[in-house]
């Protein structure tokens, strides 16, 4: 049954496919500890739904095994993965910003979850009317690393993300829970050695130890999930990122064995790698939706987004920045303005000395 299953995964343009059992994830302990120390910052759903995340019959009464499914968003060029030798200086470009890798598509949610739901489908035909399933793409109340894990789809690295020996980094997770009982695989175990680039790598020390992150500090978070006004002290360690950030990821060395898989590539976004700041800053409310209309960038919304292109101008802009970024000042939306007279006084001091 389950070889079936896997087979049917690949055809649906999975690039890999393992079985865990439907008990408690390995680590809640670390995960508890993690919430109670605040570490995950303002994303109060975390916590919200805790007591679903340490517990798969929370979620599925009933349910036996859990499908850990990966999608590669790598790119066909092995050098793409190889980070700057100084990365941790942001990079100097006066013109463009920077989009994590895994947001120069389509957005993930919709192409992964077409497929998730026909091979959900085709679990419950395996197993028979008395067969339910459910499944998420990063939606769902789950500790999905912790079991992707267990299910030896690959090892949580000390950047805290998942490493495949096949895959590398860049890769979406998806799961399926069902009451259908499958054999599990093999957990895998943790390969990240004495390695400690990701830790150098991050911008801004938010990885406080290995395998520890606060999310508080993270540049996807302060991008992305931050709702209100960055904090001061760590917008110059943003540079020109925009949305998201990936030095962790790029840093590590499994990245050389990665494979480009084929589901995403067809949906990829080459304008959203390094669009140009000015432009975005004088988008309007329908100018942003109509630019990032089914891309995942389209919920953190404008207001959030140009903050962000504020702080980036503010890093790297010069004097021919400063007509836009005085028009945003003027925006009606407060977060948008606050950020933009902050990147104008960062323009003027560096133009001044």
């Amino acid at each position: 049954m389950k070889p079936v299953m896997r087979q049917r995964a690949w055809e649906l343009g999975f690039d890999d496919c393992r079985i865990t059992t439907a008990t408690a994830p390995d680590h809640v302990a670390e995960f508890q500890r993690w919430i109670a120390e605040k570490r995950h910052g303002e994303m109060t759903w975390l916590e919200r739904n805790a007591h679903k995340r340490v517990n798969p019959q929370e979620i599925l009464p009933g349910a036996k095994s859990i499908i850990m499914l990966a999608v590669s968003y790598g790119e066909e060029d092995p050098d793409s993965d190889t980070p700057p030798a100084n990365r941790k200086s942001p990079i100097v470009n006066r013109k463009s910003g920077e989009v994590a890798r895994y947001a120069r598509f389509k957005d993930y949610h919709d192409v992964i979850g077409e497929r998730l739901k026909q091979l959900a489908t085709f679990v419950n035909e395996l197993g028979g009317s008395s067969t339910r399933s459910l499944w998420y793409v990063d939606t769902g109340p789950i500790l999905e690393r912790d079991l992707a894990q267990r299910a030896g789809l690959g090892f949580v690295g000390k950047h805290t993300s998942l490493i495949s020996r096949s895959l590398g980094n860049w890769f979406f997770l998806a799961e399926i829970l069902t009451t259908l009982e499958l054999e599990p695989d093999a957990p895998e175990k943790n390969r990240c050695g004495t390695c400690t680039r990701c830790l150098t790598a991050c911008p801004t020390q938010a990885i406080t130890a290995p395998f520890q992150l606060d999310a508080r500090r993270c540049i996807s978070y302060l991008t992305i999930e931050l709702k209100g006004s960055i904090p001061v002290e760590l917008r110059p360690a943003i540079g020109n990122r925009i949305y998201g950030c990936d030095d962790c990821l790029a840093a590590c060395p499994w990245n050389k064995f990665a494979r480009a898989g084929s589901l995403m590539k067809e949906h990829a976004r080459p304008d959203l790698a390094t669009p140009d700041l000015l432009a975005l800053l004088a988008l309007d409310e329908m100018g942003f939706k109509k630019k990032f209309a089914g891309t995942p960038i389209l919920r953190t919304k404008r207001r959030g987004v140009l903050r962000n292109v504020c702080v980036a101008l503010g890093n790297v802009g010069d004097a021919t920045a400063l007509p836009a970024l005085e028009k945003a000042a003027q925006d009606s939306e407060p977060l948008i303005a606050e950020h933009a007279g902050w990147a104008i006084q960062q323009i003027t001091s560096r133009t001044a000395a």
